[in-house]
């Protein structure tokens, strides 16, 4: 999330799942919860490197509680050979910290938030919160407890039927693409949007068109002006049509 706020030229659509916009001890925790966070942690100092996978089943089984023998054995030595003990706590340790609610409403690019219903590792209403907090974001509810989908279960079917969708849906309503080249400063939705503009279109036809939300569409005009060096719309309009664009049919979106 923060870096589809920083870098808005680079990001084209965004994926969340099974995601959180704020730690564990972000969450007004309990007592309780608070000791909770800090004996994983130290689950992970002692037992992470150890060959015996008896300290790492505990994570092995928030993340896949329906795993088979076969998928348990397999993720008990990732967890091992992928970080060492001291990073794992560390890890933690910062996602316990997170808290990145400020930046929800400054998203401007399409998202999609994927959350299984009874995931063990991070609660289903931290999924539901994140996806309210960026404008026009899709929530997608699937029916499973394991934070890692598996494989031959429905959930995983659905979340990669979900992503397919959402990846057709955003490009078809980017069919009238303009021309990038145009104005290389430009992303191609930019230019897209600039192009709307020099056809004489309104902010609530282009966002219409574009499936974007008003206030994404505003960042991306307000990003134009300043790549273009231009303070007004009039003075875009001509910029654009004398590079050729907003011109030709409108085609059928």
């Amino acid at each position: 999330m923060a870096y589809a706020v920083r870098h808005p030229e680079r990001v084209s659509h965004l994926i969340l799942y099974g995601t959180y916009a704020r730690g564990m001890l972000k969450r007004d925790p309990t007592l309780l919860q608070v000791e909770e966070a800090a004996t994983l942690i130290s689950l992970v100092r002692l037992g992470w490197g150890r060959e015996n996978p008896a300290f790492r089943q505990v994570f092995t089984s928030l993340f896949m509680p329906d795993g088979t023998p076969e998928q348990l054995r397999w993720f008990n030595d990732l967890q091992r050979v992928s970080t060492s003990p001291q990073n794992a706590a560390r890890l933690m340790a910062e996602f316990h910290q997170i808290d990145v609610c400020d930046l929800g409403a400054k998203v401007s690019v399409p998202t999609l938030v994927l959350h299984a219903r009874n995931d063990a590792r991070v609660p289903y209403e931290e999924g539901r919160m994140t996806a309210a907090l960026i404008p026009g974001a899709r929530f997608v509810t699937l029916e499973s407890r394991n934070h890692l989908l598996l494989e031959g279960e429905p959930a995983l079917r659905r979340f990669m039927a979900e992503v397919d969708d959402f990846f057709d849906t955003v490009p078809d309503a980017m069919a009238d693409s303009a021309p990038v080249s145009a104005f290389p400063e430009l992303t191609a939705r930019e230019s897209q949007v600039l192009d709307l503009i020099a056809r004489g279109l309104d902010n609530p036809f282009i966002a219409d068109r574009l499936q974007v939300s008003a206030k994404a569409l505003r960042n991306h005009i307000t990003n134009i002006f300043f790549k273009l060096n231009v303070t007004s719309r009039a003075q875009a309009i001509v910029r654009a049509r004398d590079a050729g664009l907003g011109r030709g049919e409108l085609g059928r979106s």
